[in-house]
């Protein structure tokens, strides 16, 4: 079994436990294919897309990052709820994305796959949506 395949197993497996204990799960489940929920992401990745501009206008272009982030996220979870996943697990969503392009159902850059993994998961180490905006986030800087 893939690398990829054992994650998601393991993110099934967590969210089922979480489920049992009666807990909101933190991981992913199996749901039937849901097209309007995936319509309802996209409308949501649509309004942070445009957050980004509204903010760097603003002069608040370190929010323009979280807002990229969030568009490209969002996108993620459209794809999820249409192919029947539900996620509450950064990683676990971007596992099933790898999946899903591996498998030949999705068709994406994988430019987008890789700005939502973490530094420690990319081989050349160079730095993704999600490091630079935890930096503006948690950081001091307010301009990028």
């Amino acid at each position: 079994m893939s690398q990829t395949l054992n994650h998601i197993e393991w993110c099934l497996n967590k969210a089922g436990k979480e489920l049992k204990e009666g807990k909101k799960h933190r991981g992913l489940v199996k749901i039937n294919p849901n097209i309007n929920k995936a319509k309802e992401y996209l409308n949501k990745a649509q309004h942070n897309f445009n957050a980004i501009d509204y903010f760097n206008n603003g002069g608040y272009s370190d929010w323009s990052t979280s807002a990229a982030f969030y568009t490209i996220y969002h996108c993620f979870l459209s794809i999820l709820a249409k192919h029947g996943y539900e996620s509450r697990n950064q990683e676990c969503t971007v596992s099933v994305i790898h999946y899903l392009k591996e498998e030949g159902k999705i068709d994406l850059d994988e430019k987008f796959i890789i700005a939502l993994k973490h530094e420690e998961d990319l081989e050349d180490k160079q730095e993704t949506v999600i490091e630079v905006r935890e930096s503006l986030q948690y950081g001091v800087k307010t301009k990028t």
